[in-house]
């Protein structure tokens, strides 16, 4: 249930991670090697990065198959960013919202996305909406679990919960609520990577081997390189453009 890659590092062209590798993302959109739900990831793409002295990220999103839009090589190969995220995109639901339920999601300087699923969708939305504000409901973007799990986390953003500890309230709150959902929640601010693998692969990629020198973290490998590195499951990593950061999650208690 989609693919997704963060990076940060010296400026480059964002086709440099996004489409030139082997097993670019580009290409995880129909032949992902370790996506363990769902075969291919045609259900929406975008990309989210920042430019140099502007704290809030541009993004382009579509709704249909990345390899169906040619402008999405053009960007990729003139756009460069020291810091960008990107997915493509296998609904839980599919045909919801389209573009708008496609990430990167986005407020102020951060952006977001959400590889897996929340099991028993839609079933078990209202107990998690119900711990949002009623302003927070109306001005989600798309009626999907991705959404509401960047509302989730966002309000604890917002609240000034550091990036680790949002992320990682948001999967106890709703794996609490809906045991069995997948949770790989990916989230940057331009300066920080912040990851959970909860259900689904995880892998980074740092220092020699990475592009420039910096950090990737991504659902997949986009090579054959051996230095990069798994992230066990129930893991919340934390990342810079030159170290990461590995902290065991506990399951939420009965």
């Amino acid at each position: 249930m989609c693919r997704h890659l963060a990076y940060l590092g010296p400026p480059l062209p964002l086709g440099e991670v996004l489409t030139a590798p082997a097993h670019s993302l580009l290409r995880q959109s129909w032949e992902p090697r370790r996506q363990r739900h769902g075969t291919v990831n045609a259900d929406g793409f975008g990309v989210g990065w920042y430019a140099d002295g502007d704290p809030v990220p541009g993004r382009y999103r579509r709704s249909g198959p990345v390899w169906a839009d040619p402008s999405f090589a053009d960007l990729v190969r003139v756009v460069r960013g020291g810091a960008f995220l990107a997915a493509v995109r296998d609904a839980t639901v599919p045909g919801a919202d389209g573009e708008a339920a496609a990430a990167p999601f986005a407020a102020g300087p951060w952006l977001f996305s959400h590889n897996g699923a929340v099991a028993g969708w839609p079933r078990t939305v209202a107990p998690l909406a119900a711990a949002l504000p009623a302003a927070d409901l109306l001005a989600l973007e798309a009626r999907c679990d991705a959404a509401l799990l960047w509302a989730l986390a966002l309000r604890r953003l917002r609240d000034g919960d550091e990036a680790g500890e949002a992320l990682a309230a948001t999967v106890y709150e709703t794996a609490g609520t809906a045991p069995g959902s997948r949770l790989n929640l990916l989230l940057t601010d331009g300066a920080t990577v912040t990851a959970t693998a909860w259900g689904d692969s995880l892998w980074y990629l740092t220092g020699p081997g990475a592009p420039g020198g910096g950090t990737v973290v991504a659902s997949e490998p986009y090579d054959d390189d051996t230095r990069w590195r798994e992230v066990p499951d129930r893991t919340l990593l934390r990342a810079t453009s030159a170290d990461v950061l590995l902290t065991p999650l506990k399951e939420p208690s009965p």
